[in-house]
């Protein structure tokens, strides 16, 4: 088993920054990849980035990429997501994941992934 505890989520401004962790406890961190979802109220949840087990793969959606960052400190056992720019349109609940298994030239489906956290809420807006 793997448990996930978001954290850093909270209400921005439009074009401003936040930094979101994810800690991980349970199994070895650096076996499994990582993913970050949201979703808003009356979406389906949505794909933002993943990192490789060693940190040296990234992979974001298209609506993100230059904003937003992925990293890992496998020596905390900790995801992080970077984002700058904000945009009002991405107020969502953000969801770190775990996989293990299969290895997916695009990892942005919700099957891929075998443990979620519980979310941390992100609010943009003026």
């Amino acid at each position: 088993q793997v448990q996930l505890v978001e954290s850093g989520g909270g209400l921005v401004q439009p074009g401003g920054s936040l930094r979101l962790s994810c800690a991980a406890s349970g199994r070895t961190f650096s076996n499994y990849r990582m993913g970050w979802f949201r979703q808003a109220p009356g979406k389906e949840r949505e794909f933002v980035a993943a990192v490789s087990w060693s940190g040296g793969s990234t992979y974001y959606a298209d609506s993100v990429k230059g904003r937003f960052t992925i990293s890992r400190d496998n020596t905390k056992n900790t995801v992080y997501l970077q984002m700058m720019s904000l945009k009002p349109e991405e107020t969502a609940v953000y969801y770190c994941a775990a996989a293990f298994g299969t290895v997916y030239t695009r990892p942005v489906f919700t099957y891929q992934y075998d443990y979620w956290g519980q979310g941390t809420q992100v609010t943009v807006s003026s």
